[in-house]
């Protein structure tokens, strides 16, 4: 039978990667969705649209990053995990998760605005990616609290 911080940490596991990937479907569909209703008005504006689009894709590469960093980990302490270990994977994969879920899925909205103003002619596609790059920030910063959070399980 695994012990109760094994089952914690497959828990983190589960957030860290289910809900940044999900966050990253989800906002990359809202810029897709408005490239697509662009594509009517300026159809040569595919490119940068597909950029802009593409933006909250990295949130989910970020909860991947996590979940190699603490697979790794767990399979080093295999199913020995303590209850305090297995509760601060869950703690990280919970972090990670929802920061990621949230600031994706708001960048894709910062950025199908960008995109619907592109369609409409305007020139801001660098205001958009400076934009974009806010919310991905946090997500960022989860991350870097998540690699902090691994040296907790060396006790």
């Amino acid at each position: 039978m695994e012990s109760l911080g094994y089952i914690l940490a497959m828990l983190g596991m589960i957030f860290m990667i289910g809900l940044s990937g999900s966050g990253s479907a989800i906002g990359v569909v809202i810029g897709g969705s408005a490239v697509i209703g662009m594509l009517k008005k300026k159809p040569e504006a595919f490119g940068s649209g597909l950029i802009l689009s593409g933006m909250p894709a990295t949130q989910g590469l970020y909860g991947f990053v996590g979940f190699i960093m603490y697979n790794g980990s767990i399979a080093e302490l295999g199913t020995s995990l303590t209850l305090f270990q297995g509760a601060v994977v869950l703690a990280a994969g919970v972090a990670l998760g929802f920061v990621a879920l949230i600031s994706a899925i708001q960048q894709g909205k910062v950025v199908a605005n960008g995109i619907v103003a592109i369609g409409g002619g305007h020139n801001v596609f660098g205001n958009t990616l400076i934009l974009g790059a806010f919310p991905e920030f946090y997500a960022i910063l989860a991350l870097v609290a998540a690699i902090l959070m691994q040296g907790l399980l060396k006790v």
